[in-house]
């Protein structure tokens, strides 16, 4: 059984949305998952300036929390972070810096490892926050699997390198989301069980 943590940043639901698909379709397919969010690091006074983003905290309290720990358990990891200038959120960000303990005993190392997005516009920066992700995985010496255009979907969804999903329309998934994450999800876990 692969062990499966999807580790994400999400600010207003989207990601979380995501994440909670990801984690669904493993499941079904039979892995051992940990769905954990980022700690929240931002100023409450942002956090309280948008109504989506403080009631996405509210929602998220006791959930949870990603550890260093549980990239150490993981198998295969799936990390995911809205797009914030074309990287990963501060908030994602800030746990990665929380790994140099792990990546210096190499434990981050020889694992497989994809990425999620979203962004507000359709060129906001997505491709360039999934190859800042893979660069973060190549230090880690782990194995990227990008979904690249090995199923029909990804010609829909347009994003060899993870998945992305534009909110400018609307923050709920739409049928290609969701395919296009449960390609992702299951390419993760058929790769990490053929080197298991």
């Amino acid at each position: 059984m692969t062990k499966l943590a999807i580790v994400y940043y999400s600010s207003q639901g989207t990601g979380h949305a995501m994440a909670t698909r990801l984690a669904e379709t493993a499941e079904k397919a039979g892995a051992e998952v940990r769905l954990r969010h980022v700690r929240e690091t931002a100023p409450r006074e942002a956090v309280e300036s948008v109504d989506a983003w403080a009631a996405h905290v509210a929602e998220m309290e006791g959930q949870p929390v990603a550890e260093p720990t549980d990239l150490d358990w993981a198998d295969a990891a799936i990390i995911g972070s809205g797009t914030r200038y074309g990287h990963v959120s501060s908030q994602l960000q800030g746990f990665i810096d929380t790994l140099g303990p792990l990546w210096g005993e190499g434990k981050l190392a020889d694992k497989v490892y994809a990425g999620f997005t979203s962004s507000q516009t359709l060129h906001g920066g997505q491709e360039s926050t999934l190859l800042s992700l893979m660069t973060t995985f190549a230090h880690w010496g782990g194995i990227i699997v990008p979904p690249g255009y090995t199923d029909q979907i990804k010609f829909n969804d347009g994003n060899p390198y993870g998945v992305g999903k534009v909110t400018g329309g609307g923050s709920e998934l739409n049928e290609t989301d969701l395919a296009a994450l449960d390609h992702l999800v299951t390419r993760v876990l058929d790769i990490a069980g053929r080197l298991g």
